[in-house]
């Protein structure tokens, strides 16, 4: 009888090799509006333990002059996806159920089945945001994680101040262009 080792020398297409350890990334985000729709911005904690242990935190924040508490949910969790520069394991921490039961619930695999048409048939929110956080992600590894907001989670709380600070900073809001 042939080893393992004899099967992949003789077959080396049968077995593939697991892929490299990704990174592990946490990520919390927030999203907040000042009217629905108003000012709005989103805030972002990207969190990374190298393996000699030390942390390693970014911090990503934006305000628009106009946009949606949903959108700036959505933003939040683009800009940390957009910001990781290769393929990893990612663990999304958000307070919204918009954004975590769209994956969660597997309504983001119904919409883009139905072209973009939510159960009731009519056209979903925000499809710009939900194309764009599809392909932010296409490289990950994603699971999402609801939290209750306002409830004193620690980086739930800097997330929120992130985002509101980010839109009530009126000298530095740009356009939400899909708005």
């Amino acid at each position: 009888m042939a080893s393992f080792d004899d099967f992949v020398r003789q077959n080396p297409g049968a077995v593939r090799k697991a892929p490299a350890r990704q990174m592990r990334v946490v990520v919390w985000t927030d999203g907040s509006s000042r009217g629905n729709p108003g000012p709005g911005g989103y805030g972002a904690v990207l969190l990374y333990t190298d393996p000699a242990g030390a942390e390693h935190r970014l911090e990503l924040s934006q305000g628009y002059r106009k946009t949606t508490n949903n959108r700036m949910e959505l933003m939040g969790v683009i800009a940390a996806l957009e910001a990781l520069k290769r393929p990893c394991s990612v663990e999304v921490h958000s307070d919204s159920q918009y954004v975590v039961n769209a994956f969660n619930k597997n309504w983001v695999a119904g919409w883009q089945k139905r072209g973009w048409k939510n159960a009731s048939k009519q056209p979903v929110k925000n499809p710009d945001l939900w194309k764009r956080l599809l392909k932010a992600k296409g490289p990950h590894d994603v699971t999402f994680v609801w939290v209750k907001g306002h409830a004193g989670t620690e980086l739930n709380e800097r997330c929120d101040e992130l985002a509101t600070t980010a839109a009530d900073d009126r000298a530095h809001l740009i356009e939400d262009e899909g708005f």
